[in-house]
């Protein structure tokens, strides 16, 4: 057994055996290299943890939700209870370099959760099929799909280790939930995960704290901001690359910016998957120190933003920008950069940023109430209404290079 000292949930206890092999495989240890909130540390400096340390966490959460369900007469195979502890352990595996960026920048139409089953597939392979139960949980393809829920739902033990971690990692103090408790209520009614109704304030806590944490941490402007600056450096180096200029990188992140890489490209053995598995968080900033000495204009302004933390200006706005105000925008960058128009593209970004704090369309939080009823948080909270728990709240964030 492996014991780790967290320093939110305080000692972990990993079983020797499959579990510890999965913690020690080095696509696991892959994961000590890549930040669990990407850029979020340039508005909260203590936002320095790691996927690595997110995936311990929420193995330890569910390690005690199997053992709470098991005292309430839920029965668990071990081998269930060991291959959905793999699952959870595995879920962000796929997770690239500094959270979603590299999403729809250098890749295209396959998100990291199916990279993640890739990965678990090329482990699967080295362990002889020891993960053939844990990848049939993962994939929501094993009867009892309470267990699936509890790696991927609106109340999985991925987001009660997230919005614990975050919170204190950030310092950000009202993102901190009851984490425990919402494991003590949890229970499982006709193969689904419910709440018992004494936890229905913990539950009313959690949905509040998660839409806080998403527009203060998660999607704050700041963070928003150097993201975009991030992914318009990325652009750039891709069309000089496209162009047969020298552009400085890593094997790894080179095979991405010199190829249109989508999701034909990903295969369990796939020289794309190879590639992606020796990206992390050093690849890019390696590559950053280097494009700021670049002469290309606006490879090197925008690596100096990066690295000398020059942000783009951010502009929140309630309509996205008419095509003259584009145009005079860009036409304004150009000027004042002295750079062509083209290129001046890349001197800004508008994106729709858009969150609700509950999809009662997605997958219910069900709670469990004395008489066995059950009855969704949305109808069974004093508190909410329908109306507030599924608004959707959208932004138009305008981010453009400061003068």
């Amino acid at each position: 057994m492996k014991i780790i000292n967290d320093p939110v949930f305080g000692f972990i206890k990993i079983p020797s055996g499959l579990l510890l092999d999965i913690v020690k495989h080095p696509l696991m240890q892959r994961l000590t290299r890549i930040k669990q909130l990407g850029l979020a540390n340039v508005v909260y400096p203590g936002a320095q943890h790691t996927r690595f340390q997110h995936s311990l966490g929420a193995f330890h959460l569910m390690s005690e939700a199997i053992l709470s369900l098991g005292q309430k007469g839920v029965f668990i195979f071990d081998s269930e209870a060991e291959a959905v502890c793999a699952a959870i352990l595995m879920h962000d595996i796929g997770h690239g370099p500094f959270s979603h960026v590299l999403e729809n920048t250098l890749i295209h139409g396959i998100s990291h959760e199916e990279i993640s089953l890739m990965m678990m597939e090329r482990i699967n392979s080295e362990m002889n099929g020891q993960l053939n139960l844990a990848i049939n949980i993962y994939k929501d393809d094993y009867p009892k799909r309470f267990l699936h829920q509890l790696i991927s739902s609106q109340l999985d033990m991925d987001r009660l280790d997230y919005l614990r971690r975050d919170s204190f990692f950030t310092g950000v103090t009202e993102g901190n939930i009851g984490s425990a408790r919402i494991i003590k209520m949890l229970n499982v009614v006709d193969d689904r995960l419910v709440v018992d109704s004494k936890g229905i304030y913990s539950i009313e806590n959690y949905l509040t704290t998660r839409r806080l944490m998403y527009w203060q941490v998660y999607l704050h402007k700041t963070a928003v901001a150097c993201e975009k600056v991030l992914v318009n450096v990325l652009l750039r180096a891709r069309q000089l690359c496209r162009e047969g200029k020298p552009v400085f990188a890593s094997p790894a992140l080179r095979f991405f910016l010199e190829n249109d890489v989508d999701s034909t490209h990903f295969l369990p053995d796939s020289e794309a998957l190879t590639h992606y598995i020796h990206l992390d968080d050093s690849d890019i900033w390696c590559a950053l120190k280097v494009w700021a000495g670049s002469d290309d204009k606006i490879l090197s302004l925008l690596a100096h933003d990066m690295l000398e933390r020059r942000l783009f200006e951010v502009e929140v706005r309630e309509e996205p920008l008419s095509d003259d105000e584009r145009e005079k925008l860009q036409e304004t960058l150009a000027r004042h950069f002295d750079v062509s128009k083209e290129e001046a593209r890349y001197l800004f970004s508008e994106n729709r940023i858009q969150k609700d704090m509950y999809d009662p369309d997605d997958d219910h939080i069900d709670i469990l109430f004395k008489d066995g009823t059950v009855k969704d948080i949305s109808e069974a909270s004093e508190l909410f209404n329908i109306s507030l728990l599924s608004k959707k709240i959208r932004k138009y964030y305008l981010c453009k290079q400061r003068f």
